[in-house]
């Protein structure tokens, strides 16, 4: 039996208060619901345009507790939450996605044995716990191949790149001999996100296919639709399928993929959250990833993901602030452009502190605008 939906002017609570809580807080607060944050940190996106901030560590088990006792659902915004801190609010109120979720996702290992056991495309990998262990999975999958620590990596940290046998012992070392996976090096041709969503009732919802090009490891420019074959796309999407059924996600996750040569599908990683590469559903759809996270984890019906137009989103990183603040009405005066900032109060190089979206009659426009209007800001 499918449980009561959570109707407005109800709680959500968010374990995490950085930028996805802060969409995802806007996100409920039109549709009327309340919203808590619970974050180790003061002043935080999320918690700026919260109704409460509750401020303490994720190892607080009592005041994690607490907090779920005061909302009605309970959801988060980035997926190294500890389990205990998910079973934790379990006791209290539905958690969404489940601590389940959380566990696979949050260790590549765990994460990719699951995707194998589904019988899912991965890079051909082996799991990783000594020295020796890596020397000999260097001589089966051979060089160059990628060192990911098992646990905890986003945004490329927590991994390097082996170009020869000769430096495994400094690679084990640069990771600072963590239980790690070692991936043979997939040569591929673009870089391709799949944003979804699963509902309480089992109902699924997607936004396509989004490009992503990285720089420095880090997401720096999405494009929608991705420019591939109808039936990539569609094998994207049936993939994308499989993982939210399999692990039984109530919420939206992104599913990034490799496009290798061929059109072949890997799928790297998972997020089970609103992603970086969904940004641009805010303004390019009808429903965005932060109202279908909503309306998921409330058991509401899923919103229509249609895209108005093509669109792109490019990062803002704490680069832009480096000789000064940046040129905001010049990047506004670009025709088709929107400003999203995180109010971070400290700009660092390499610190997500905003995106700016823009839409266009094709994919190459939306492009060229966001990209023209980010170097209108100035800076690094």
């Amino acid at each position: 039996m499918t449980p009561a939906p959570i109707l407005p002017g109800a709680t959500i609570g968010i374990l995490g208060s950085g930028q996805l809580g802060r969409m995802l807080a806007l996100a409920a607060r039109r549709l009327g619901y309340r919203v808590w944050v619970f974050s180790p940190e003061a002043d935080t996106p999320a918690g700026q345009v919260a109704d409460r901030e509750v401020t303490a560590g994720f190892a607080d088990l009592s005041a994690v507790g607490e907090f779920a006792r005061g909302v009605d659902v309970v959801t988060f915004e980035f997926e190294n939450v500890p389990a205990a801190t998910a079973a934790a609010a379990a006791q209290n109120a539905p958690v969404r996605p489940s601590g389940d979720v959380l566990r696979v996702t949050q260790n590549r290992r765990r994460e990719k044995d699951f995707l194998t056991r589904a019988g899912l495309p991965v890079a051909p990998y082996q799991p990783v716990g000594s020295l020796a262990e890596l020397e000999t999975g260097l001589a089966r999958l051979g060089c160059p191949a990628v060192l990911k620590t098992a646990g905890y990596g986003y945004d490329g940290k927590g991994q390097v790149t082996l170009e020869q046998p000769t430096q495994a012992a400094a690679g084990w070392a640069a990771l600072g001999g963590q239980p790690a996976v070692l991936e043979a090096f997939i040569p591929y041709e673009r870089e391709v996100s799949v944003v979804a969503a699963r509902g309480l009732d089992g109902t699924f919802a997607h936004f396509g296919v989004i490009e992503n090009t990285h720089r420095n490891h880090i997401l720096d420019v999405s494009a929608a639709p991705a420019e591939i074959p109808a039936s990539v796309a569609a094998q994207a999407i049936e993939a994308a399928r499989a993982v939210l059924e399999q692990l039984g996600v109530v919420g939206v996750l992104c599913v990034e993929f490799f496009v290798a040569p061929g059109g072949r599908l890997l799928i790297n990683e998972l997020a089970p959250r609103p992603h970086n590469s969904g940004h641009l559903t805010v303004d390019a759809c009808r429903t965005s990833q932060f109202e279908q996270q909503l309306r998921a984890v409330c058991g509401a019906p899923l919103g229509d993901p249609g895209q108005f137009q093509p669109a792109a989103m490019a990062n803002l990183l704490g680069d832009l602030w480096a000789a000064g603040e940046p040129d905001w009405a010049a990047a506004l005066a670009v025709r088709g452009v929107a400003l999203h900032l995180y109010g971070k109060r400290e700009a660092r190089p390499g610190r997500k502190m905003g995106h700016l979206t823009a839409l266009g009659a094709t994919v190459a426009e939306a492009r060229e605008r966001v990209v023209a209007a980010r170097r209108k800001l100035g800076g690094a």
